[in-house]
This record gives C-alpha cells, structure tokens and sequence, in this order.
C-alpha cells in the first residue's frame, strides 16, 4: 500500500514563511520568530434578522457559506428574547464557519486575490476595522462577489462579516501582517 505524499502548504503560507517572517523581523525588530505575528483563524458568518419570518433564509445562508469556504457553518441561535425585534430565545438568526489551518490560507487568497478586486467601485479597504490587538473585521455587502455563488440560484443578496484573528498584539503589527499577506488597505486620508 502506497503511502500519499503530503500535500504542498498553501501558497499564501509559503509566502508567509519565506517573505513575511523576515520583514516582520526586521520591522518590528524581534529577538525569536516565535515573537512574529501569524494568522490563527478566519471566521466567516451571516447574521440574518429576516430569519425571524423566513424560516428559508438560514438554509440559504447555510448553503452560500459552505460553497464560499468549503466547510460545514454551524447556526447561531438567539442567547436572549427580545420582544422589540420579536425574537426569542434559540431561535436560529444566523450561521458561521471558523476556518483554520489549510482552508484559512486558501480562504484569504482566494479574498485578496479573487472576491475583492470583484467588488465594485473598488478602492481598497478601509485600515478602520482594527481592534486594538491586531485582529481585522471586514463586512462584505453581496456573497456574489465569490466566484462560487451562482447568481441564478441565489434568493436574495446577503452580506458577510470575515474577522481575522491574528497572534499580534497592536494593530500596527496586525496591518503589517495583513498588507504582506497581500490585503489592499486604502490609504489613510484617501
């Protein structure tokens, strides 16, 4: 029985370790590579309030994200009530999928290089949505800026929330991070 050789990492993960490490070295001056910053994991979600009325809309939600990602989302349910909205507890308002490892890296190249220059008007993206340790939110209007998604099939547009959580520890390190990973940040003031 042949064993299967391993398959080549990523192309965004090669890029990290052999270009990204050292210039991260050399900015930030880090004494170990352990100090550097990296990526730990992408999560991806949907929130829908139309959920309430249409009990559709999670299946569809669910369907777009497994085809975007290539992973199974689990459902969010509501922690609370709120008579406002008419919510109640453990109702299913949105899905999510927590991308690590591989998927990660291929999901964020497939980001940078295909669904963002996809988006109309285009004009980078806005360095804002820092948090203070280095982790990035970036809210996308329409999933059909993903190759994947067919537009005939789709019911309705939806937007989506990708949060990249890195191991850095200020936003400055995380930027540098993200821009050498190939995110295109606007400049500041334009």
């Amino acid at each position: 029985m042949a064993v299967a050789a391993p398959a080549a990492p990523p192309r965004m993960r090669r890029r990290y370790v052999e270009e990204i490490v050292p210039q991260l070295v050399k900015e930030f001056r880090y004494r170990n590579a352990m100090q550097v910053p990296r990526l730990e994991k992408i999560v991806v979600n949907i929130g829908l309030g139309e959920a309430i009325t249409n009990g559709r809309a999670i299946d569809a939600a669910v369907a777009d994200l497994k085809v975007i990602t290539g992973q199974a989302p689990i459902v969010i349910k509501a922690r609370r009530s709120v008579a406002a909205f008419k919510l109640r507890q453990g109702m299913e308002i949105g899905a999510k999928v927590t991308l690590r490892g591989r998927r990660m890296y291929e999901f964020l190249d497939k980001l940078v290089n295909v669904a963002l220059p996809r988006i109309r008007d285009f004009r980078g993206i806005d360095p804002k949505g820092f948090d203070g340790h280095g982790n990035f939110t970036l809210g996308l209007r329409e999933q059909l800026v993903f190759p994947e998604i067919d537009y005939d099939k789709i019911d309705k547009l939806r937007g989506l929330e990708v949060c990249i959580v890195t191991t850095a520890s200020t936003d400055d390190e995380g930027r540098s991070l993200l821009t050498g990973l190939g995110m295109p940040f606007r400049k500041q003031g334009g």
